[in-house]
């Protein structure tokens, strides 16, 4: 959404528990044993790769001297770190709240042409890796960014007239860029929910527009709208690619602190001491979270009425300027980045249009040891996507088809915790964790990358397939098996194509959520096997037009794949 990534992964609120957790009818409940079998592998992997590296963490931070540990926060301004963390978090989820909450509205009561493409097309920043935000936020707002470009030509000025980019401003706007469609679809979908005659009602009884939206609509709103900020300031808060892009040193947080302590210092237990602090942070935030979605997962009985045309000139004017105000948010910085990466520009010479950025990708001009021709990237990053896509669902179909058919409701929200923690934990943790916990020989291991995706990937192919599955209808299973279907039969003809979309849906965003994955995997690639995000980081932070243009070019590619992605899931989730 670090697709946020942050490689930051789409939150849970977008794929709500069905029955409130029970069990569907649709399945006799498997035997303890059985159901311990199917969730063997998971819970192993869970234990393999997520708490035992924790418990590494944990434990290298228990070696740290107290006395020592005060002087470094002292003479480090650690407290600073911690401080501007929670204020850009803050800042950032009330400004996305206060631009998101009238689009929800609109959303929620009003059809207009082309509303499945808005959809769309507003929910492809959450996609997209944290590391394209950034370059595409330079490239609107940096020296040579269309804005400053534009004021210099019309002002007649020899240097840039605005200096947006390493400030809290550039990362305020790419954090409401990239949370943007959280508030639209969670607040959104709710407030569709929500039966206007209530309202009305009100209305009727004397109660003014206001009055009647403060005393009626807004508590039935309020949970969605707290649950919408939590997961927003849940992202922001751990946000890595755009505050090391965007802020620069001057704007750091606790996950760039972490990041610069471990590989540019190598001080490891000062970098498991701040992950500690942050993870405590974040689990406080998902613990708040999950008692507001508890709210939300049980649908309120009201009638839900159909959309309203926009038949009014006063309404028309008020939906085209929200509409129009988000979709410039959600589109600018995308459509300013793919046109940056083919124009050229040089002093006194007018503007052109050029590829020479793409073709640049293939030469190695200065014979870099650990130059990686586009190709390689892009196959890198294809290759642990689609061994991630699918450990993904080797783990999560045996996963969710025991959660559905469990029995005990303590125990399937026990587990389901443990299954959504990683979604919580930062990037940088869990990379931090793979180094403190496995020896050297793993940490260089290629094959490790796609275990470190698929801690993120696996919650959201569970949470996709767990309402299919728990929607299953026993009759059409009953009735295959009459007919002499055997279970494997029944599995193939019956559940499959029953389960597509859930299936479709979350291999798209496990997809995604693996190619643009950068936080952890700047901790733990090779410099020999880059994937895309770490090719682009390279070039970002070397000095350079020709540098610069080529990480434009190849944030193009990975935009265009990860837009893919997308776009399957918003084909698929159409009726």
């Amino acid at each position: 959404m670090d697709v946020r990534p942050s490689s930051q992964p789409p939150p849970p609120a977008l794929f709500p528990k069905e029955n409130g957790g029970a069990p569907s009818p649709a399945f006799r409940p498997l035997r303890v044993p059985t159901a311990y079998f199917l969730l063997l592998p998971g819970f192993c992997f869970l234990c393999v790769f997520y708490l035992w590296p924790l418990f590494a963490i944990f434990k290298a931070s228990l070696t740290l001297d107290l006395l020592a540990l005060i002087e470094t926060m002292r003479t480090t301004s650690l407290g600073r770190v911690v401080g501007f963390t929670f204020w850009q978090a803050t800042l950032s989820t009330l400004v996305t709240l206060l631009i998101g909450l009238p689009g929800a509205y609109v959303l929620a009561r009003y059809r207009f042409p082309g509303r499945a493409l808005w959809r769309a097309l507003t929910g492809v920043p959450f996609v997209m890796p944290t590391i394209v935000v950034a370059a595409a936020f330079n490239t609107l707002l940096g020296p040579r960014g269309w804005i400053n470009l534009g004021l210099m030509s019309w002002l007649q000025l020899a240097e840039p007239p605005l200096n947006l980019l390493n400030s809290l401003s550039a990362i305020v706007g790419a954090h409401v860029f990239y949370n943007l469609t959280l508030v639209l679809r969670v607040v959104g979908d709710y407030w569709a929910r929500l039966d206007p005659r209530l309202e009305n009602a009100a209305r009727t009884l004397g109660a003014n527009r206001w009055q009647a939206f403060q005393h009626i609509t807004w508590p039935l709103l309020r949970p969605a709208v707290a649950s919408a900020a939590l997961l927003v300031f849940l992202y922001d808060f751990t946000s890595f690619g755009v505050i090391l892009l965007l802020g620069g040193p001057q704007f750091a947080t606790l996950e760039t602190e972490i990041y610069r302590q471990a590989l540019h210092f190598f001080d490891l237990r000062l970098a498991a001491i701040l992950s500690l602090i942050q993870l405590a942070c974040t689990l406080l935030i998902i613990g708040g979270y999950a008692r507001l979605t508890a709210h939300l997962t049980t649908p309120l009985k009201l009638h839900r009425a159909p959309l309203r045309p926009l038949d009014h000139w006063r309404t028309r004017w008020m939906a085209s300027l929200v509409l129009g105000g988000i979709l410039i948010i959600c589109v600018t910085p995308l459509l300013a980045l793919a046109m940056r990466s083919m124009i050229q520009i040089e002093a006194d010479a007018p503007l052109s249009i050029t590829f020479a950025y793409y073709r640049e990708l293939f030469l190695n001009r200065r014979d870099a040891l650990f130059y990686a021709p586009p190709f390689t990237a892009i196959g890198n990053s294809l290759m642990v996507a689609l061994a991630t896509l699918g450990l993904a669902f080797a783990l999560g179909l045996p996963t969710a088809w025991a959660l559905a058919h469990s029995t005990s409701s303590r125990f399937t929200a026990f587990y389901e915790t443990l299954l959504m923690s990683p979604l919580g934990t930062s990037a940088v943790t869990l990379g931090l964790g793979f180094l403190v916990a496995f020896p050297a020989a793993w940490r260089i291991a290629p094959w490790l990358l796609p275990f470190l995706h698929t801690l993120v990937a696996l919650p959201v192919v569970v949470r996709n397939l767990l309402p299919g599955l728990r929607g299953l209808r026993p009759a059409l299973r009953r009735a295959a098996t009459v007919l002499g279907a055997s279970p494997v039969q029944v599995f193939w003809l019956i559940d499959l194509p029953l389960l597509a979309r859930a299936i479709l849906t979350g291999g798209a965003l496990a997809f995604a959520i693996s190619l643009g994955e950068f936080g952890a995997t700047a901790l733990l690639a090779r410099p020999e096997f880059p994937t895309l995000p770490i090719a682009i980081y390279r070039f970002l932070a070397q000095p350079g037009a020709l540098n610069y243009g080529q990480a434009l070019a190849l944030s193009v590619i990975l935009m265009l794949l990860c837009a893919v992605g997308i776009v399957a899931i918003e084909r698929d989730s159409q009726p």
